[in-house]
């Protein structure tokens, strides 16, 4: 019997490193063939995972072990990007930061319901393609951004704010959807949520990051080995679970941990480095799963072709449109720049569709439409970032 058990716990351990080889040599051959025809790598790693996964080849299927490293690998690429960005930097921006992200939640919000609501969809179902919408993947924009040595522009700090409180109103419009999908909406908790929400970001930026400025040359002195990385981690895993425990994203908590960290590692290489080591690790896995999540059996139907057609436009157009007008008077390009680093779903947009075939609000089909839509958006927007941030990545690397 013991010898039986230990036959399928060896098969079980070979079969995930077997996974996990293959994710991560199919992302990085793919990168590797995307930057020599001067395209980002992101969208190669992506791709990968279209290949590798049920779509095509069939050698690899999303399961516990891939969503779990592909979540662990945005959280800590989240980190690396807050690390990278100050809180003063941020407060400059703020303002102008909220007004996008607030546009760019309304905007996609209202068209998806309406683009449904005229499909002949249930108000239900509306609602949560809306919802689908709204949702910003802060982590494939920040990639982009993070190779190309940008994350420090005025242009970047506003697409990073804006997706952060993107998230945080994103989610609390899901908390709103998924009750009325239940049948019953309890304001008094989501109101509730949200002001933990913004009580959480604000004492984080305005103290946390002032004591761990302060704490960061005593830890340093520790006789633990690397001790400062030692404490991002933890910070960063702590304020993870702590964002998760108040109703917002995993993803927010890491950013707001490397945020805090900024002002202390901002001339430790090392740190850097090191933090590089785990993201390059790490993330991977996120963009490969993204792209194993697409389902191309269900666009058997032309009715079908055309709603995903139609919605993955118009979550293009809205991001576009809505978070570009609201910079507008930064001028075209940066607004430009604004619009299109805000339209990737990524792996947001998946998690709505997903609570919503949960609760068996939206069926097989609409499920497909809203993975097609994530993946879309988050394929096209990296080379049009490209293009749009090209001076400025020439006089960064001039």
């Amino acid at each position: 019997m013991s010898n039986m058990l230990l036959a399928l716990a060896y098969g079980h351990g070979l079969k995930i490193l077997l996974t996990l080889f293959l994710m991560m040599a199919a992302a990085k051959v793919l990168a590797e063939l995307f930057e020599r025809l001067h395209q980002p790598a992101v969208v190669g790693e992506i791709l990968a995972g279209v290949i590798i996964g049920p779509s095509l080849l069939n050698w690899v299927t999303p399961s516990e072990i891939t969503n779990t490293l592909a979540e662990i690998g945005v959280i800590f690429l989240l980190f690396a990007v807050g690390l990278e960005t100050k809180p003063s930097a941020i407060f400059k921006v703020g303002a102008r930061a909220t007004v996008v992200a607030v546009v760019g939640v309304i905007v996609p919000f209202a068209a998806g319901y309406l683009l449904m609501r005229a499909w002949g969809a249930r108000n239900v179902e509306a609602m949560f393609i809306g919802t689908a919408m709204v949702a910003t993947s802060v982590g494939i924009t920040a990639r982009v951004l993070g190779a190309m040595g940008l994350l420090s522009t005025e242009v970047s700090r506003i697409i990073l704010g804006a997706a952060v409180i993107d998230d945080i109103l994103g989610l609390l419009v899901l908390a709103l959807v998924s009750s009325l999908a239940e049948g019953q909406v309890d304001y008094l908790e989501i109101g509730f949520t949200a002001a933990l929400a913004i009580g959480f970001t604000v004492f984080v930026i305005v103290v946390g990051a002032r004591v761990v400025t302060r704490l960061a040359p005593r830890i340093e002195n520790l006789r633990v080995s690397e001790s400062l990385f030692v404490f991002g981690l933890l910070l960063c895993l702590g304020l993870s679970v702590a964002a998760t425990f108040i109703g917002v994203a995993a993803i927010v908590g890491a950013f707001l941990a490397g945020m805090a960290l900024a002002e202390a590692t901002e001339n430790n290489e090392t740190m850097h480095k090191q933090m590089m080591g785990v993201t390059e690790f790490l993330v991977p896995f996120f963009l490969v799963n993204i792209g194993m999540q697409v389902r191309l059996d269900v666009f058997r139907s032309s009715s079908i072709l055309l709603l995903t057609a139609l919605v993955t436009l118009l979550a293009i157009v809205t991001k576009l449109i809505g978070c570009g007008t609201a910079a507008l008077s930064l001028g075209w390009r940066r607004s430009a720049q604004i619009g299109v680093g805000m339209v990737p779903r990524g792996e947001v947009g998946i998690v709505v569709a997903q609570i919503g075939l949960s609760l068996a609000v939206i069926n097989d089909a609409l499920f497909g439409v809203v993975l097609f839509m994530a993946v879309a958006t988050t394929l096209v927007a990296p080379p049009f970032l490209k293009v749009l941030f090209a001076k400025q990545e020439q006089r960064a690397k001039g």
